[in-house]
Parts: structure tokens; C-alpha cells; sequence
């Protein structure tokens, strides 16, 4: 005969352990409850979850300015053309400019190659642009930073681009005397300010008809022309005055040209 099938009541005691007074389990319930199993388990779970859950905007980091980013927003950059014309210095003296002055480092270099120039002129300049540096130190309402070697595709770069880049990413304005230079800032949206320009601007406007006294100097290119300044240095031609050299006459203007380098005046005596 077949044996007869445990009764419910059987299998509760069973499962109960009440003849051990210990829990039993099935082969089945133990397999089930494996901690490995549950842990295998809990994370299919987890992943699930996480998969339904309505998606978030991700934060961007906004990147953080460092201090001296900061401290040259909107200064002026000052090229090598600039500092060894000295003109800029007397302005600054003035008070008419004042703020936060950038030297790059690059700029920096290319003063003091100049500084050691066998040439005696531009030795001379170059030393006379680095102490004009380290005097507007001193000056109050002005702050100079020196800007460390720029790095980046930027470092790739040749000293004008560097200048031009730097200036545009802090909204600053360049101060050059190289023509050149100021033209290509402006293409990249980069205010310049050519001193040649400003000093042309700042010249006494003369006009025909106007008595100037000057000393003539040289002969001009017409072997009759003699060749006089004012004090601001605007070249006067005075026509039939190649006979007046080294003397100090009065003389008429006729006529005014300008050109890309600044006014010329021709006069009679």
C-alpha cells in the first residue's frame, strides 16, 4: 500500500520543530532565505526603483573666479610698446587714469630682452619702462598685478594674441602704440587705446590763416623747405625757408594735412 500522505496537522508540527524545540525549515525556505540570495535579490530591487524614480536636472558647477581673476576685471593691459613710450606713465601721474594696471609676464620678458639690447637706445628705453613700473607701485588709486605665465591654449599663443585674449576674457582695455596691435583688438571686439592717437587728439588744432612761431631745425625734403616743431611736436614745413636754419621766425599757416601719423603743417613766413 501507498503511504498514506501527511495530514496538515503534521506538517504544522513539523515545520514547527516542536518535538526539538528548534525552528525547521524546508530545503526550499532555506535556499530562499540565503543571505546571499536575499542580498542578490535587494539590489535587483534597489535598481528598479531607481529606475522608475522621475529623473532630476543635474546641477552644473558654475566655476568659481579666483581672486586675482577678480581683482583685474576691467584693468588695463599695458603692451611693451606702451611702457617703453613712457607717455602712458605721465597720464597715470595725471590721475586721469587710475584703477588696476596688468602686465603679463610675457610682456614682462620682452622688456627686459630690450632692456639688454646691445643698441643703446632701446636699452635705454627698456630700462627707463622698468622703472616707470616699479614707480606706479607708488602711485595712490593705482594698483599694478603682474600676471603670472598664462596658461592653456592661450600659452601657445604670441604676446600680442596673449594680451588681446586676456583683456577680452576680463573685459579690459588695451593700451598700445603699436597701430597694428589696436586695429587687431578692435576686430576681436577688445577696446585699445593707441597713445599715438591720444597725443594727436591732445595737439593744438591750428588752422589757416593762424601766426605760430617756430625754430627751424633742418632742411625739409625740398632742398628750399626748412623743417620746424611745435612743443607737442607737430612737424611745421615752411616753404622757402631752407635760408632760415637755426633761426627763430614767425611765420603763417597755409595749410593743414592729416595723415595716419598726425597733423603736418605748412607755413610761410
Amino acid at each position: 500500500m501507498k503511504k498514506q500522505e501527511k495530514t496538515q496537522e503534521e506538517i504544522i508540527k513539523e515545520a514547527a520543530g516542536s518535538k526539538s524545540g528548534q525552528t525547521a525549515q524546508t530545503p526550499e525556505r532555506s535556499n530562499f532565505f540565503h543571505p546571499r540570495f536575499m542580498g542578490a535579490f535587494a539590489d535587483e530591487v534597489a535598481k528598479l526603483v531607481i529606475q522608475r524614480l522621475p529623473r532630476l536636472p543635474q546641477r552644473t558647477k558654475k566655476k568659481k573666479t579666483t581672486t586675482k581673476n577678480k581683482q583685474i576685471q576691467g584693468g588695463f593691459f599695458l603692451d611693451t610698446s606702451a611702457i617703453i613710450d613712457n607717455r602712458i606713465f605721465d597720464v597715470i601721474k595725471l590721475g586721469l587714469l587710475n584703477g588696476v594696471i596688468v602686465v603679463p609676464d610675457s610682456v614682462l620678458l620682452e622688456l627686459k630682452h630690450i632692456a639688454d639690447s646691445k643698441d643703446p637706445l632701446k636699452k635705454d628705453r627698456g630700462r627707463k619702462g622698468l622703472e616707470a613700473l616699479d614707480k606706479v607701485k607708488k602711485i595712490k588709486g593705482v594698483k599694478l598685478i603682474v600676471l603670472s605665465a598664462i596658461k592653456g591654449n592661450d600659452a601657445q599663443k604670441e604676446v600680442d594674441e596673449q594680451l588681446i585674449s586676456v583683456a577680452k576674457s576680463n573685459k579690459g582695455k588695451l593700451i598700445t602704440c603699436d597701430y597694428n596691435l589696436e586695429k587687431k583688438a578692435s576686430v576681436h571686439g577688445v577696446t585699445a587705446i593707441n597713445m599715438h592717437a591720444l597725443a594727436q587728439m591732445l595737439k593744438i588744432a591750428a588752422v589757416p590763416g593762424e601766426k605760430i612761431t617756430v625754430k627751424v631745425v633742418h632742411i625739409g625734403k625740398d632742398t628750399t623747405q626748412g623743417v620746424g616743431y611745435l612743443d607737442d611736436g607737430t612737424m611745421i614745413v615752411v616753404e622757402n625757408g631752407s635760408h632760415l636754419l637755426g633761426q627763430e621766425v614767425s611765420v603763417t599757416v597755409a595749410r593743414v594735412i592729416q595723415t595716419q601719423t598726425g597733423k603736418i603743417l605748412f607755413a610761410r613766413v
